[in-house]
């Protein structure tokens, strides 16, 4: 068992940068997701990694082992690729043992591991079938199937439920994590899909344009945002974005979104109160804004009214389309409301869940605050 360390990285073709100053450590046997849209350099992180891709610049670890120069084959390392790549003319069987056929291991341990592996997956009754024979979720067990018989240090998997159906990529990233707990292995999964990155990851790492945006907690990343981007990237559907000025007003402060205005108690406004007088966004998930009617107990509100433009009814939770003086914005509420497309309606923000960014930077003027309390002590 190792963790991995990707110390200062870069890959560059050319003069185009695809991974920018990749800087991060991954602990034995954590469950890590790297996530971002297509195009932010995940791939080609897990790639270099695997080998298959040369480092630009800085240096990989596995371990204490700088693996830079080292061949992918020695690398102690297992892939599972999007496309599972089995060999179409072998069974299951030899799909799975090949890999140690190459390394000339032992017939007996070969069987020992390869039925293992079979009946730990739940597939121990598909070995003398081949891939054609198979279901798009049972060659998705096969393929991670080939890697467990390796015994690596650490599992890297790229996007390997992509082509499954809605209904199997349920149930395959609750058998990726199961599989997780009981190997006691470092994983490292890629995937575009931050439901996939919530549910399975002990950390996500989040990336876009080449370079980390913020590595933490699903929980975290969720309440804690670090920038705009995470902020709308996490979470479904997306948070909203107002642009507004934050204003004094007495102890408290005001945000003034130019459509409407919502007043920030004075016992919450400490981390923000050196960025009045500026321009900043608010951020608000769909999630916490509710109809007027039926607010959950507890929370601090802000009271707006709204336009109706589009109602999803989705059986435990209503997705409404809301406008107010021409801006656009999506609230998930409570399915008994009576919202209805083309009538108005009041809606409540919850203060306790809001955010706000500094709109030159992006930047969490919460994560700003604590910075500077940080410098402070």
């Amino acid at each position: 068992m190792a963790g991995v360390t990707f110390d200062h990285v870069y890959k560059r073709y050319g003069d185009l940068v695809v991974v920018n100053d990749f800087n991060i450590q991954v602990a034995d046997k954590e469950f890590l997701v790297f996530v971002g849209p297509s195009g932010c350099g995940k791939s080609t992180s897990l790639r270099m990694l695997a080998g298959l891709e040369e480092i630009s610049d800085g240096r990989i670890l596995i371990g204490d082992r700088v693996v830079n120069n080292v061949a992918p084959k020695d690398r102690d390392v297992a892939m599972v690729f999007q496309s599972y790549a089995l060999y179409p003319h072998m069974t299951v069987y030899d799909n799975m043992a090949f890999g140690l056929k190459l390394r000339k291991t032992p017939k007996q341990i070969i069987d020992q591991r390869v039925n293992e592996a079979a009946k730990s997956l739940g597939i121990e009754h598909l070995l003398t079938r081949r891939p054609r024979q198979l279901s798009g979720g049972q060659r998705q067990r096969v393929a991670v199937g080939r890697a467990i018989v390796r015994e690596p240090a650490v599992f890297l998997m790229d996007e390997p439920l992509s082509n499954l159906d809605a209904k199997l990529r349920v149930e395959a990233r609750s058998f990726i994590s199961k599989l997780h707990q009981r190997l006691e292995t470092t994983f490292i999964y890629v995937t575009h899909d931050q439901v996939e990155a919530m549910t399975m990851g002990t950390r996500i790492c989040v990336l876009s344009a080449g370079k980390l945006q913020q590595i933490d907690t699903p929980y975290n990343l969720y309440h804690n945002p670090f920038n705009v981007f995470v902020a709308g990237f996490i979470g479904s559907p997306s948070m909203n974005f107002f642009d507004a000025l934050l204003k004094p007003a007495g102890e408290a402060l005001e945000v003034d979104t130019g459509v409407f205005k919502i007043t920030i108690p004075a016992a919450k406004a400490a981390p923000f109160k050196s960025h009045a007088g500026k321009e900043v966004i608010l951020g608000i998930r769909p999630e916490d804004i509710h109809d007027s009617e039926f607010l959950p107990p507890g929370i601090d509100p802000a009271q707006v009214q709204a336009n109706v433009e589009v109602v999803e009814q989705m059986g435990n939770e209503m997705i409404l389309y809301l406008e107010t003086g021409g801006k656009n914005y999506i609230a998930r509420t409570d399915p008994r409301t009576r919202a209805r497309v083309g009538a108005p309606m009041g809606v409540v923000m919850n203060l306790d869940n809001m955010h706000l960014f500094d709109r030159t930077s992006e930047l969490s003027l919460a994560y700003d605050h604590k910075l500077k309390e940080m410098a402070r002590a």
